[in-house]
């Protein structure tokens, strides 16, 4: 199934999902310490995690011994989740569905999450779910683990070759500022938990490629013969430009919303 997001041209994370569970890091641990230092992602806590992608969320909260479920509206997505579950040795269940209807019995949850994946969402009906499936006082984590192109040159240059490709791309240009409280949370929702830290995470200049060629900019919107196009440019580009080895200054946030 696509949404559409930047400026009506259709995103379908299925078409990328190879690449996405191959080249897309997930948020550092240090994200999850702190979580759980918040009272989320606990052990035997039931966590339900919204447009889980490959899961990269939801493995990390059940590695740490978190009982999670994971959706996400992208079968190919849930594919590569449950094959990645599988070679990790962990039990998840990850389920096609939307975050605006999923398929469970109300208060079956303790907390959700939703990392990077919020501006897709029709978000009362999402909120309108998550009041029948958590339990009373249930909590949603919302996070974002977004590169610094006002501070990293090689992102900066990424972005610019994929704005050259797909003008209508209306994620780049992130200048680090960070909302405490969301526009569209209403007001019997309250703010338990705010953070954010930055982290450089390393990447080799194939597994930069491909963590481009995983984003919403180029494989999962631009046609095969275009992303190739694309893909063999950026090559060009950080031979030009990049060490074989370097890192990518990432800003990570999140908020924990207690609901009522």
């Amino acid at each position: 199934m696509a949404v559409s997001i930047d400026h009506g041209r259709a995103v379908d994370w299925g078409r990328t999902s190879q690449d996405y569970a191959q080249y897309r890091p997930g948020p550092p641990e240090a994200l999850y310490a702190r979580l759980r230092a918040l009272g989320i992602g606990l052990p035997g806590q039931r966590v339900l995690d919204l447009a889980t992608g490959t899961g990269v969320v939801a493995r990390a909260l059940a590695g740490a011994g978190a009982v999670v479920t994971g959706i996400d509206i992208a079968p190919e997505q849930i594919e590569q989740a449950r094959r990645l579950a599988l070679a990790e040795g962990l039990q998840v269940r990850f389920e096609v569905a939307a975050a605006e209807s999923p398929p469970f019995p109300p208060h079956s949850f303790d907390a959700a999450t939703a990392n990077q994946c919020v501006p897709y969402f029709d978000k009362p009906r999402m909120l309108a779910a998550l009041r029948r499936l958590l339990v009373p006082g249930g909590r949603l984590v919302t996070s974002q683990f977004s590169w610094l192109p006002k501070v990293d040159a090689i992102a900066a240059a990424s972005e610019a070759l994929v704005l050259k490709f797909n003008p209508s791309w209306t994620a780049a240009g992130f200048d680090g500022s960070i909302s405490p409280m969301p526009r569209w949370v209403p007001p019997d929702i309250v703010l338990e938990g705010f953070f954010w830290f930055d982290a450089d995470i390393p990447f080799t200049r194939d597994t930069w490629l491909g963590r481009i060629r995983a984003s919403r900019g180029v494989g999962a919107s631009m046609p095969p013969e275009q992303v190739a196009a694309f893909d063999a440019e950026h090559a060009e580009l950080l031979a030009r430009i990049a060490p074989e080895a370097f890192t990518i200054r990432h800003r990570v946030d999140a908020r924990i919303l207690r609901f009522p």
